[in-house]
C-alpha cells in the first residue's frame, strides 16, 4: 500500500513554475517546455466503492499526481444518477441504457433515426441550449465561481465544450450515420449545423462572462468529446471528415483560440490520418489512445505539432505486473517527451478489476519519470 514518501505537491512545484504555467509550457510547444510532465489518474465511482479508504490513503499518499487537496468522494457508495443501472433519457431525446453501477451507458433511443422526425424535432437541449446541458441543467454560477477558485490557486481553468461527432450518431443512430455520410444525405449538413448552433451559444455564453471579469484569461482550455475513431481506424473516411466534420469542429474550436483558450479534444480510437486537420481545426490537446495509436506512430504523427495526452493503456492495467506498468511509463516518457514538451500523462482507472498495487506503481511511475531531470 501507499506509504508514507513525501512527494511533490501542487503547492510546491518541482522548479520555478506553478501548475497553470508548468501545464500552458507543455500545451504550447514554443515556452521553453514544462518543468515537469503534467500527469493525472482518474477513477470511476466503482472503483471507489470498491476501495474505498484504502484508495483515499493511496491517493492521499501521491499530491505529485493527486494535488495537494483532491477530490475524495465523501459517499463512496454515490453513484451519479445517470450512471445507475437502468435507463433515461438525455436533454437531446436520446435514450440511454446502463448496464452496470457507476459506468457510462448505451444509447438505445435514436430520437432522429427517421428524417421525418426532423423538421419538428425541439429537445430541451436544442429549443433552451443556456438553460440545459446534455444531462440536466447549466450551473453557469457554480462554473464561475469554481475557475476564479482554481485561478487564485494557480490552476488551469477551463469549461465543457460537449459532444460533437459522437452526439450525430446518437441523434441518428451509428449505422444511419455512416449511410448518410456516405451518400451525401442532404439533410446531413442541416444536422450538423443544429449541433453547431447549439455548441455555438453556449460558447458565446462562456465567453460573454469572461469578458465581464477583470482577468481577460479567464478560460484557458476548452474541453470537447467527440469519439471518431475505431481501434485501427476512423469511421469514417479521412475525405469525408474534411466534407462535414472539419469545418464543423474548426467553427467552434477557432471561436475559443480567438478568445485565448486551448482546446481539447477527447476522442477515443485511432485518429493518426486526421492529426494535421485537428492542427487546422484549432486543437491544442489530444489524448490518443496509446493501443489504437501505438507509441511509434503517436510519435510520428503528432511529434512537434500538437501536445499529447497520452490515454496509457488501460485494457493491460488489471492484468499487469507493476514492473510492467512502470516500464509503460517510462518507455512513453522516453519516446514522446522533448525539451520543448508536447507531453501529458493520463491514466484512467475505469475496471474495478484493476489491483491497488497496479495503481498504487502507476503513481509511482508518474513521480520517477514525470519530474523531469534538467
Amino acid at each position: 500500500m501507499a506509504g508514507s514518501k513525501s512527494w511533490i505537491g501542487w503547492d510546491k512545484p518541482y522548479g520555478n513554475r506553478g501548475v497553470r504555467a508548468n501545464q500552458l509550457a507543455a500545451i504550447e510547444l514554443d515556452t521553453g517546455g514544462p518543468e515537469w510532465i503534467p500527469c493525472s489518474c482518474g477513477m470511476f465511482q466503482y472503483v471507489w466503492k470498491k476501495y474505498r479508504d484504502d484508495l483515499r490513503d493511496l491517493v492521499l499518499a501521491h499530491p505529485f499526481v493527486f494535488g495537494t487537496r483532491p477530490h475524495i468522494p465523501g459517499d463512496y457508495d454515490y453513484i451519479d444518477p445517470h450512471h445507475r443501472r437502468g435507463e433515461f433519457t438525455d436533454n437531446w431525446d436520446c435514450g440511454w441504457k446502463m448496464a452496470k453501477d457507476g459506468y457510462e451507458g448505451v444509447v438505445v433511443k435514436n430520437p432522429l433515426a427517421d428524417w421525418s422526425a426532423f423538421d419538428a424535432f425541439n429537445p430541451k437541449a436544442k429549443a433552451e441550449p443556456l438553460l440545459y446541458d446534455e444531462r440536466g441543467t447549466r450551473n453557469l454560477l457554480g462554473w464561475t465561481i469554481g475557475n476564479y477558485n482554481e485561478g487564485l490557486e494557480g490552476l488551469m481553468r477551463g469549461t465543457n465544450g460537449g459532444r460533437l461527432f459522437d452526439r450525430l450518431y446518437f441523434l441518428r443512430g451509428f449505422d444511419n450515420l455512416m449511410s448518410d455520410i456516405a451518400r451525401d444525405h442532404p439533410r446531413l449538413p442541416k444536422l450538423i449545423k443544429m449541433l453547431q448552433d447549439v455548441r455555438m451559444a453556449q460558447l458565446d455564453q462562456y465567453f460573454d462572462i469572461v469578458h465581464e471579469q477583470p482577468d481577460e484569461h479567464f478560460i484557458d482550455i476548452v474541453s470537447f468529446h467527440t469519439d471518431i475513431g475505431t481501434q485501427d481506424r476512423l469511421m469514417i473516411s479521412p475525405r469525408k471528415f474534411r466534407q462535414y466534420i472539419k469545418p464543423f469542429y474548426t467553427a467552434l474550436f477557432q471561436r475559443c483560440r480567438k478568445e485565448g483558450a486551448h482546446v481539447y479534444l477527447s476522442s477515443d480510437g485511432n485518429l493518426l490520418s486526421i492529426v494535421d486537420d485537428l492542427v487546422e481545426c484549432g486543437v491544442s490537446v489530444h489524448d490518443p489512445q496509446e493501443r489504437a495509436n501505438t507509441i511509434p506512430g503517436i510519435r510520428k504523427a503528432y511529434q512537434g505539432k500538437l501536445c499529447v495526452d497520452l490515454d496509457l493503456d488501460r485494457q493491460i492495467f488489471p492484468f499487469a505486473t507493476p514492473e510492467q506498468l512502470d516500464r509503460q511509463i517510462k518507455r512513453a516518457v522516453d519516446e514522446l517527451n522533448t525539451p520543448r514538451g508536447g507531453l501529458m500523462l493520463k491514466a484512467e482507472i475505469s475496471d474495478d478489476n484493476v489491483p491497488l498495487e497496479n495503481i498504487e506503481a502507476i503513481c509511482t511511475a508518474f513521480e520517477k519519470y514525470c519530474i523531469l531531470k534538467r
